[in-house]
């Protein structure tokens, strides 16, 4: 029976967000009949949260736990996974678009010599072949390219594929490691955190957008204490102002930043780029705030208020303020 693995990626002992879209994505490719499997590296423990995984669509995981795999290893987490995808009759094998999933995804179809695609948004099968989905030309247009031979390897954007939980468990089974110095290409010896990290605008559930509109970087102080007012939610930009040093490239939004797909997002200031639309147009409900009546983004937003920002975010946080305070 053809299956399809997923790679569910842990960091600190824990399951992340984008494990679950993983799933999500080899659970749309898969062909009536064909078994999802995930797998779990890293260190011991690891695999406490690995049955949850079920609840998504995977029927089994593997896990391989071990101290040497608690610190991210490019070489050793290719050679584990090089060994279970040959192991096993795998059609595709899917990997999150994080950091993580696009060093690792096609250090693994090097080493298997299979067909690789990054940034998918759209997977599905013609016979026995994967066809992926990818944008192209800043987000223009859409390609549909065939991998051919077996297994595909893909990385798939996030926020692309809908994640829908269920009630199942999935089987957990052991992998069985056999790592020997000279399959570490390096050994972490430490890592460093810096401050606590603030709420990433790719799993944040609202996220508050500012563009050139803002006029100076100062002034997402404004959007600051709306995204606090408004609790767990993250402070996204636009390329523009990204560019010009306004904000750090961890906050864009767009088809060269983050792509998000928030319950609530705000774009205020922004015109509505395409390469923006891109990266937000599947929030589930769109506010946006710009004094041009003309501007691109209320043809995608849910609610729109035409006017002078520095006039409605004000009273906007100010009004949220009252209404959870009462």
């Amino acid at each position: 029976m053809p299956r399809i693995l997923a790679f569910a990626e842990a960091r600190e002992g824990t399951i992340r967000p984008v494990a679950r879209e993983a799933v999500a994505a080899a659970r749309a490719l898969a062909a009536a009949g064909d078994e999802v499997e995930a797998v779990v590296l890293g260190g011991a423990g690891v695999g406490g949260e690995a049955a949850g995984l079920g609840s998504v669509g995977a029927s089994r995981v593997h896990v391989g736990e071990s101290d040497a795999l608690k610190a991210y290893s490019p070489e050793a987490y290719t050679t584990v996974l090089a060994g279970l995808v040959r192991s096993g009759d795998y059609r595709a094998v899917v990997f999150p678009g994080s950091a993580m999933g696009k060093d690792l995804a096609p250090r693994l179809a090097a080493r298997l010599g299979a067909g690789y695609a990054s940034d998918c948004t759209g997977l599905e099968l013609e016979g026995e072949e994967v066809v992926a989905t990818r944008p192209r030309y800043a987000g223009k247009v859409f390609a549909r390219e065939r991998i051919t031979g077996s297994p595909a390897v893909v990385t798939v954007r996030g926020n692309a594929f809908a994640v829908e939980e269920g009630s199942g468990s999935a089987a957990v089974v052991p992998l069985d490691l056999s790592l020997r110095e000279a399959d570490f290409g390096a050994i972490v010896r430490e890592v460093r955190s810096g401050a606590a990290a603030k709420l990433d605008v790719a799993e944040a559930p609202i996220v508050v957008s500012g563009g050139r509109g803002l006029r100076d970087p100062a002034n997402f102080k404004l959007l600051e204490e709306l995204a606090e007012v408004l609790g767990n939610a993250a402070v996204g930009a636009s390329r523009a102002v990204v560019d010009a040093g306004w904000r750090p490239h961890s906050d864009q939004v767009g088809q060269t930043g983050k792509t998000v797909a928030p319950q609530l997002y705000f774009a205020i200031g922004i015109s509505g780029a395409i390469q923006h639309l891109a990266g937000m147009r599947t929030a589930k409900y769109i506010v946006a705030i710009n004094k041009d009546p003309d501007a691109p983004i209320f043809k995608v937003a849910d609610y729109g208020i035409v006017g002078d920002l520095f006039e409605i975010v004000p009273r906007l946080t100010e009004e949220i303020r009252r209404l959870r305070s009462s």
